[in-house]
C-alpha cells in the first residue's frame, strides 16, 4: 500500500523546491515585519524626537542631534546583555562561518535578535545598513526549515542560501540579484543545477510576496540612462571603475582598522556604542546625510541633484560613520553604505567630466547609478550580483554595457590590491581561505602544538656514532632525532641514512662526531603552524617527521610532528564537531518543541 501511495508522492528534488517555494514565502513575510519594524523606531526615536527637541529649529538645537543615535545604541544594552555575542557588530562574517564551515545550525531567537537590534541601530540614525541583515534573517528562517526536515548539512545549506536569496530579492525587489547574492556571497560560487533552482524559486517568491505589500516600486528612483558617445563614456568608465576599485580597498582596510581600534579600547563593551554614535551623530550635524541607511541621499545623487564637493566629502564620512557605528557594536550590515559611496563617488566623478566634457558625456546622475553597482562588486567580489541588482532597479537595458565594465574592472582592481572582500579579511586574519571549503578550513584551525608528540629523544652534536646507534636501538617510532647544540638550540636533524656511511667501521664509529654527518639544513615548525601548512611541508618534502621548535629564532626541541599525528588530529576534529553538531540539532529540535 505505501508503495503505491509513495509513487504520487513528490520526489526529492521537487520537495526541494516546495520547501524553497515555503522559505520564499516565509522571507517575504519577514521582510514586512522588518522594515515595518525599522520604519516604527525611526518614526518613535529619530522623527519624534527630533520635533521634541526642536532640531529643525537649528542654532544650538542641533547640537542636540547626537542624542537621537544614542538613545537607539543605548536600547541595545538589555539585548545584548541578554544574549552575549549575538547582537554587537557586523555579523554577516560569523554567518558565513556559520554556513560553510560550520553545522549551519541558526536557532530561531537570532531572527529576532536581527529584527531587534538592526532596527533600533537604523531607525535611531546611525550609519548601517539593513540588507546584511535581511539576509541572515531569510538565512535564520531556511535553517529552522532545515531542522524541521532534519536534512543533512549540504541540504540544510542549500535552505540557507535559499533564505538569504528571499531576503535581498525582497527588499531591493530585484529577484535576479537576490539569487545571485545568495550563489555568489554565501554559497561562495560552488552550486549545482538542483541548489540553483531552490535560490529561484525563493527569490521570485520572496518578491512577490514583497511586491504585493509595497507594490512595484524599486529601491531607488532611477532616472533615464543613455549613453551619449561611447567612445568617449566608455574610456571615462573605465577609470572610474579603477577608482572605485581602490576606494573599495580603502574602505575595507578602514572599517576594520576603526573595528580593531574599538576593540582594543579600553571601556566597558556597553558603553562602546555609545561613544560611536555620539560620534557619528556629531558628524551629522553638519552632514545629515551619513546617517541610516542612507537611500533619500542616493535618490538625489542618482538625479544629480547634489554638489560635487558635498559628494566627495561624504565619500569619506559615511565610510567613518559606517566603520564607527558596526566597530563600536552597533547593529547593521555593510551592504546599503557600498551602495551610498559607489553613488557619491560615481556622482562626483561624473561631476566632473559632464562639466570638462559636456556634449560627449551623460550627467552626473548616470555616473552615480553606475557607481552603485561598481562600488558593490568591488568590495564584495561579487560582480553578477552588482550587475543584476542595477539591471532590475532600472529596467534600461543601456546600463548593462557600463555597468558590466565597471563592475568587472572594479572587482578585479580591488581583488588586486587587497585580496579579501568585506567579508573575508576575519577569516585570512585566521589564516583560513573560506573558498576553500570545510576541510581545509579545519585544517587551518587547528595548530601544530596540539598535535605534537612531545615524547622524542634528542642527542647532542658533540656525541659519536656508537651513541647514536643507541638510541637507534632503543627507539620505537621514531626515524628522525633532532641534534642539539652545548646551549640545547637545535642545529640540525640526524637519521639512519646519514649513519650508513659509516656503519661497518668500529673505528668510525667511535671518532665521527654526530654534527658532522646530521643535515644541518632542515626545515622546522612552531606550535602556531596550522596543519595545514605541515601536511604541505610533507608532501613537499615527502618526509614524515618535522621537528617542532619553540621559535625559528630560538629553536628550542619542543617535539616531532610526524604525518599520522596530523591525520589523527584531524579525524579527532571531525569526530568532536560531528557530535557537536549532532548534538546541537538534537537540542535545538528539542528546545523548539
Amino acid at each position: 500500500m505505501f508503495a503505491r501511495v509513495k509513487k504520487f508522492l513528490p520526489g526529492e528534488r521537487a520537495r526541494m523546491i516546495l520547501i524553497a517555494a515555503c522559505i520564499g514565502v516565509m522571507s517575504g513575510l519577514a521582510i514586512i515585519v522588518f522594515r515595518e519594524a525599522v520604519d516604527l523606531v525611526h518614526e518613535v526615536i529619530f522623527v519624534w524626537g527630533y520635533e521634541a527637541l526642536g532640531i529643525g529649529d537649528g542654532g544650538w538645537r542641533r547640537l542636540l542631534l547626537p542624542i537621537l543615535p544614542m538613545i537607539g545604541v543605548t536600547l541595545l544594552i538589555p539585548l545584548s546583555l541578554a544574549f552575549p555575542g549575538r547582537v554587537n557588530g557586523y555579523g554577516f562574517t560569523s554567518f558565513l562561518r556559520r554556513v560553510n564551515l560550520e553545522n549551519g545550525v541558526i536557532r530561531a531567537r537570532n531572527i529576532f535578535i536581527k529584527i531587534i537590534a538592526t532596527a533600533l541601530t537604523i531607525g535611531s540614525g546611525n550609519s548601517a545598513g539593513v540588507e546584511g541583515p535581511i539576509a541572515q534573517i531569510g538565512g535564520a528562517l531556511g535553517s529552522q526549515v532545515g531542522q524541521r526536515f532534519r536534512v543533512s548539512g549540504k541540504r540544510m545549506k542549500v535552505y540557507i542560501a535559499a533564505g538569504c536569496a528571499g531576503g535581498i530579492a525582497g527588499i531591493f525587489n530585484a529577484p535576479l540579484a537576490g539569487m545571485f547574492f545568495a550563489a555568489e556571497i554565501v554559497l561562495l560560487g560552488t552550486y549545482e543545477i538542483s541548489s540553483f533552482s531552490a535560490l529561484v524559486i525563493a527569490s521570485a517568491l520572496s518578491t512577490v510576496v514583497s511586491r504585493a505589500y509595497y507594490g512595484t516600486i524599486p529601491a531607488f528612483p532611477i532616472p533615464d540612462y543613455t549613453i551619449v558617445n561611447a567612445f568617449v563614456e566608455i574610456p571615462l568608465y573605465t577609470v572610474m571603475a579603477i577608482l572605485v576599485g581602490v576606494t573599495a580597498v580603502l574602505h575595507i582596510r578602514f572599517f576594520y582598522l576603526v573595528r580593531d581600534r574599538f576593540q582594543r579600547l579600553q571601556l566597558h563593551p556597553q558603553v562602546k556604542p555609545i561613544l560611536g554614535a555620539l560620534i557619528v551623530g556629531s558628524i551629522a550635524i553638519f552632514f545629515p546625510q551619513v546617517m541610516g541607511n542612507g537611500y533619500d541621499y542616493i535618490a538625489k545623487a542618482l538625479a544629480g541633484d547634489t554638489l560635487v564637493w558635498r559628494m566627495m566629502v561624504l565619500v569619506f564620512l559615511k565610510s567613518l560613520a559606517t566603520a564607527i557605528t558596526l566597530g563600536s557594536g552597533g547593529a547593521g550590515g555593510v551592504f546599503a553604505p557600498a551602495l551610498f559611496i559607489g553613488a557619491v563617488l560615481g556622482g562626483a566623478y561624473g561631476g566632473i567630466v559632464h562639466h570638462f566634457f559636456p556634449e560627449y558625456t551623460a550627467t552626473a546622475g548616470a555616473y552615480a547609478t553606475v557607481g552603485i553597482g561598481a562600488f558593490l562588486a568591488a568590495t564584495t567580489h561579487a560582480p553578477l550580483t552588482a550587475i543584476f541588482l542595477l539591471f532590475e532597479m532600472t529596467g534600461n537595458y543601456m546600463i548593462i554595457i557600463p555597468v558590466m565594465l565597471t563592475a568587472i574592472v572594479g572587482t578585479m582592481t580591488s581583488s588586486w590590491l587587497y585580496g579579501d572582500s568585506m567579508d573575508t579579511v576575519d577569516f585570512t586574519r585566521e589564516g583560513i581561505d573560506i573558498h576553500e571549503g570545510r576541510e581545509v578550513a579545519i585544517m587551518k584551525s587547528i595548530r601544530v602544538g596540539k598535535a605534537i608528540t612531545e615524547d622524542v629523544d634528542f642527542i647532542s652534536e658533540t656525541a659519536n656514532i656508537n651513541h647514536l646507534l643507541e638510541l637507534f636501538r632503543f627507539a620505537r617510532n621514531h626515524f628522525y632525532f633532532p641534534v642539539i647544540n652545548a646551549k640545547g638550540l637545535m642545529v640540525g636533524v640526524v637519521s639512519m641514512q646519514d649513519v650508513k656511511t659509516v656503519l661497518h667501521s668500529e673505528e668510525e664509529r667511535v671518532c665521527h662526531l654526530v654534527g658532522a654527518i646530521c643535515t644541518r639544513d632542515v626545515i622546522m615548525l612552531t606550535p602556531d603552524t596550522n596543519l595545514y601548512e605541515a601536511m604541505k611541508l610533507f608532501d613537499v618534502k615527502g618526509i614524515d617527521e618535522i621537528p617542532v621548535v619553540e621559535t625559528l629564532e630560538e629553536p628550542w626541541v619542543l617535539g616531532m610532528l610526524k604525518r599520522q599525528d596530523v591525520i589523527a588530529a584531524y579525524n579527532h576534529e571531525m569526530l568532536k564537531r560531528g557530535i557537536n553538531e549532532r548534538a546541537e540539532s538534537i537540542r535545538m529540535l528539542c528546545s523548539a518543541d
